[in-house]
Order: structure tokens, then C-alpha cells, then sequence
């Protein structure tokens, strides 16, 4: 995967798992990459503290620049300590709270919505999981931020093929090796 940007969008939404409402933590990039994903129990400063240290853990030497987020209070707090374990004299992750910024999130959020369709719902927690990995998974290649030193193979992910159609490097009759 191409390195993350260092402007991140950060929101949390809700489906259903196991017959209770669950918190779904989400980042993603400036490009709409997905940096991370989180499920919780809880909407508060705890579980927003474990979700940006997680995510922050991922990405390593590429911490975030700017974490755009909505007016919920919890994240002023976190960031606020998160940058006075890295530096306690220099604020190094500026906090955007401005609504209107993070529409990048809230549309991932529609997206996703649509695709679990109606009832956003699964049976345990490990299902979830799994499923919102691969939906993740399959998203970013989709929209090309997978990175290939072979250009070649890469131009081949950015397009999924289609069922209907082999590929044509493949001969739909085997051939005949007494020729």
C-alpha cells in the first residue's frame, strides 16, 4: 500500500453487531485511503485515545500532520495528550474541528452504509471485523492505492475484471501439445 497522507479525517459511525449498537472508529487519509478502523462499545474519550494510538502505531514514522475531525469533545483532549507524549513543548498533530471539513469521512461513511445495505447488522464482532477488513481491503484497490514497483501490474489492479469476460492472456480451449 502507498504511504498514507499526513492530513487525516477522523469520525466515528454505528452498525449493529451481535443485536447491540457498536461505534465504528474510521480514519482515512486526504486521498480517501483508509488508514484505520476501530469497533467499540463506547463513544468517549477512551475509546477515541485507543482508536488514534492504534492507528497512529500503524503508520509509524508517518504520523499526521493535521487530524480533521467533527466538534465532538472528546478528541480535543486526545490529540492534546497525544502530542505531549511526543513532544511536550511543540504541538506536532493540529486539530481541525470544523464540520463542514470533514465530508471526505462522512461520504466514506455513506459508502459503506450502502454496502452493508439495510440492516447493518452481523452476528458477532470477529464477522464484522473480517467483513469491514475485506470491504476496506477491496475499496483500496479499487481506487488504486495499492503501489507496485512493476507499473504493469499495477495498471492491472486499478481494474477489477469483470465475470463475464476471461482474460485474454488465458486460451479458453487447452491446446494440444502433439501438434
Amino acid at each position: 500500500m502507498r504511504r498514507a497522507s499526513l492530513d487525516w479525517h477522523v469520525d466515528e459511525s454505528y452498525i449493529r453487531v451481535g443485536g447491540t449498537w457498536r461505534y465504528l472508529w474510521r480514519a482515512v487519509d486526504a486521498n480517501g485511503q483508509m488508514v484505520d478502523f476501530r469497533l467499540t462499545a463506547r463513544r468517549d474519550a477512551r475509546a477515541a485515545k485507543a482508536f488514534l494510538n492504534k492507528a497512529i502505531e500503524r503508520v509509524r514514522l508517518h504520523r499526521p500532520v493535521t487530524i480533521c475531525t467533527d466538534k465532538a469533545q472528546a478528541y480535543r483532549r486526545v490529540i492534546r495528550e497525544i502530542n505531549h507524549r511526543y513532544d511536550p513543548l511543540f504541538d506536532s498533530i493540529r486539530h481541525i474541528d470544523r464540520k463542514w471539513r470533514n465530508n471526505l469521512i462522512e461520504s466514506n461513511h455513506a459508502a459503506l452504509k450502502r454496502l452493508l445495505g439495510y440492516r447493518q447488522s452481523f452476528r458477532s464482532r470477529r464477522t464484522a471485523e473480517a467483513t469491514l477488513s475485506g470491504i476496506e481491503t477491496i475499496r483500496t484497490i479499487k481506487r488504486g492505492h495499492i503501489h507496485h514497483k512493476n507499473p504493469a501490474y499495477a495498471a492491472k489492479s486499478r481494474s477489477l475484471p469483470s465475470c463475464s469476460k476471461p482474460p485474454r492472456d488465458i486460451p479458453l480451449r487447452p491446446t494440444s501439445a502433439s501438434s
